[in-house]
């Protein structure tokens, strides 16, 4: 578990930052300006990219708050699952149910003669 920054800057202090150009149409803006945002976040290896925006200042704040959520639900603990038994209804329920099924099935066939 690893502790998470309060504020955006001690989190890029954390981050290796690369910008990149946008790998969609739009031609020679689009091919030519660095405007898309990757950071890895160097204690847990985390990758988020961000070229939603035109803007590199906007798309590392987009990148910055994606990598604060899932560095967030990485350090939410799991709770771990019990195993619980169907029901003796719910199991009678789903046998009727497959009875049923079968009958239809059986009632499609073509009759023996």
């Amino acid at each position: 578990m690893t502790p998470i920054p309060d504020t955006n800057d001690d989190l890029m202090a954390e981050c290796d930052v690369e910008t990149l150009s946008g790998s969609t149409k739009g031609g020679q803006r689009a091919n030519k300006v660095e405007t898309g945002v990757r950071l890895t976040h160097r204690p847990t290896g985390t990758v988020v990219v961000a070229r939603r925006s035109r803007s590199q200042f906007r798309n590392k704040a987009l990148a910055v708050a994606e990598l604060r959520r899932r560095l967030e639900e990485a350090n939410r603990p799991v709770t771990p699952r019990r195993p619980t038994k169907p029901t003796k209804g719910s199991k009678r329920r789903r046998l009727e149910a497959k009875r049923q099924r079968a009958e239809k099935k059986a009632l499609r066939q073509r009759p023996d003669w």
